[in-house]
């Protein structure tokens, strides 16, 4: 807890207020959408703003077209952006990559080779665990290593995709005449080289060509190309979600042709940020990403059609897999150390920019799929606690009272032996309050009122446990044992009880869970949580704590204010046998 830096607990909503967002369905005619979709975005928003039911989120439809998110804390803005952020996820093969300008007008006279040498500069660093080098250069290198001439083209992938089988080859040569065609001839096999360098091998679309050649990216991060974002496309033209400098300092975005999508991202089983390994040479947090079955055979299929275009050509286009999100690239990496298979793969970026929140960003986008509507952003407002400080104080007092009379309880009954449940329930609440820091920097857990409830009702649930396996020792006490024999006796019978209890109330509080939402998802979270930590008190703190007091002559001797008195005890016992009312013969 210390490690993190942070000693007290985060709050929910309801004590320490929030950021309220209202998200608006676009649909392309206009009008309202199905509210089966409307269910499903909810359903998915859910998930992001609260994945794991402990964070306090709250995600509501408002009419028929808006959404409205609660999110814990003040400054949400970006988490309302990534929460309703579409998400809609692609693998693409690329088949032409220039600087983000347009390109001049078409050769008269196709250039004899096929490397592109239009873009300005690659993307810096590498978005992957496989050297990227599809930035284009003056001449193609055999190598892993980028040439001189040209920066890496980064964030790439770690597995491969499956792509498009190229119609032409990356290298191909146009045939012809070097001399313009006369009008009226038949339109030439291979589409124009254009400034850029390209040869568009395999392009069969000339509008999607001519759309590339005259896209311009802004810097700024405008809107998307149009079309980039639709599956059904054969060929789209996409921006570079980050901007970078050429030798000269001039900021570009890298545009690209992408052929048909190759890998869907419904075809990703799961997604989760990671820590830079060090060990592996990485400086910057990576998201891995796990395909199902079906995806997993796509994107080797993909990964070895980009790796023969590299042995083909190392500077060929067509030896990279774009990751497209929301129309725009995230990664474009070269597969240039074979086809990759296992599905599953990395991406990585620069340290500067693929920070740990853009990672787990990016990881929680994937992780629960596309939203099926397109939303935007139409009100973001800052919200008061519903209850505050007071509630919150006074729901700490009624666990203190609660907290203070189980003890007085147990130092009465137990006398000597009340001061193991005093620091059993102590350790347990120190414990629990780790926790629930520690949870808070790691899951995002908010403590909010039906949290709270939870965990003061673990209360009784740990005092319940002891109380068991003091009971059992006295039980062994009146029937004549010594005290240290009967704590070892007592403990291998009293251990079953306390963890079947707990077995128990750990099931309900599971199955609680997983079939509420919300604040009662949170409860049943707190109570499980401390059920679990009763069973690490009661086996690691109690039961040794008591085996420890029973060599004492305080406790060992049984002295009348132990709890311990084993005369006292069955004295005690004696007694109630005897006043106990039995028939007589006659009635029997």
């Amino acid at each position: 807890m210390f490690m993190q830096g942070k000693g007290t607990p985060k709050l929910g909503l309801d004590l320490a207020g929030g950021t309220t967002v209202t998200l608006t369905a676009h649909t392309e005619n206009g009008k309202t959408p199905p509210g089966q979709q409307m269910d499903q975005a909810v359903k998915i928003m859910t998930q992001r703003v609260n994945g794991l039911g402990v964070s306090d989120g709250e995600v509501a439809k408002q009419g028929g077209n808006n959404i409205v998110v609660n999110l814990p804390g003040q400054g949400q803005t970006r988490a309302a952006e990534t929460i309703g952020s579409t998400a809609k996820l692609q693998f693409r093969q690329v088949f032409a990559e220039a600087s983000g300008l347009p390109s001049q007008a078409p050769a008269t006279t196709p250039a004899p080779t096929a490397s592109p040498s239009g873009k300005a500069t690659g993307k810096p660093g590498g978005k992957a665990t496989i050297p990227a080098t599809g930035g284009p250069s003056a001449k193609p290198t055999t190598s892993a290593e980028p040439s001189d001439t040209a920066t890496p083209r980064g964030r790439a992938l770690s597995k491969a995709l499956t792509a498009p089988t190229p119609s032409g080859s990356p290298s191909a040569k146009p045939t012809g005449s070097s001399s313009p065609k006369p009008a009226g001839t038949p339109t030439a096999q291979v589409p124009p080289v254009g400034a850029d360098g390209n040869d568009f091998a395999g392009v069969d679309d000339k509008a999607a060509i001519a759309q590339f050649q005259r896209t311009v990216c802004d810097p700024k991060g405008g809107p998307t190309v149009p079309g980039s974002n639709d599956v059904n496309r054969k060929w789209v033209v996409a921006c570079d979600d980050k901007a970078e400098k050429d030798d000269k300092g001039n900021i570009r975005v890298t545009k690209y042709l992408l052929g048909p999508v190759r890998v869907l991202g419904e075809d990703v089983k799961s997604a989760s940020a990671m820590p830079p390994d060090t060990s592996q040479g990485q400086s910057s947090w990576s998201v891995n990403l796990t395909f199902t079955g079906k995806g997993g055979n796509q994107f080797s299929q993909t990964t070895t059609e980009a790796s023969k275009a590299y042995q083909s050509n190392p500077s060929s286009p067509q030896a990279q897999v774009a990751i497209v999100l929301d129309g725009q690239v995230v990664s474009a990496p070269s597969i240039n150390q074979g086809p990759i298979t296992g599905g599953s793969a990395r991406i990585d970026g620069p340290a500067e920019s693929f920070t740990q929140t853009y990672a787990e960003d990016l990881s929680n986008k994937l992780k629960y799929g596309a939203l099926p509507l397109e939303f935007k952003m139409s009100a973001i407002d800052e919200v008061s606690s519903t209850l505050g400080a007071d509630q919150l104080r006074g729901g700490l007092i009624a666990g203190g009272i609660g907290l203070a009379l189980v003890l007085l309880y147990c130092m009465v009954y137990y006398r000597g032996l009340g001061l193991v449940a005093v620091g059993s329930l102590v350790v347990a609440s120190w414990m629990t309050y780790v926790a629930v820091v520690i949870l808070g920097e790691n899951i995002g857990w908010r403590l909010s009122l039906p949290h709270i409830i939870g965990l003061i009702v673990s209360i009784g649930i740990t005092a319940d446990s002891f109380i068991v396996y003091f009971e059992r020792i006295r039980d062994e006490l009146r029937a004549g044992r010594a005290l240290r024999p009967s704590v070892e006796v007592a403990w291998k019978r009293a251990r079953r009880t306390i963890l079947v209890a707990d077995a128990v109330t750990f099931l309900a509080a599971v199955v609680l869970y997983f079939l509420a939402v919300g604040g009662v998802a949170g409860f049943a979270f707190a109570m499980g949580l401390t059920t679990l930590i009763d069973v690490v008190v009661v086996f690691f703190f109690t039961k040794p704590l008591v085996a420890l007091l029973s060599r004492t002559k305080f406790f060992g001797r049984g002295h009348k204010l132990s709890g311990l008195d084993a005369k006292r005890l069955r004295r005690t016992a004696q007694a109630r046998a005897n006043s106990t009312v039995r028939p007589t013969s006659q009635e029997v």
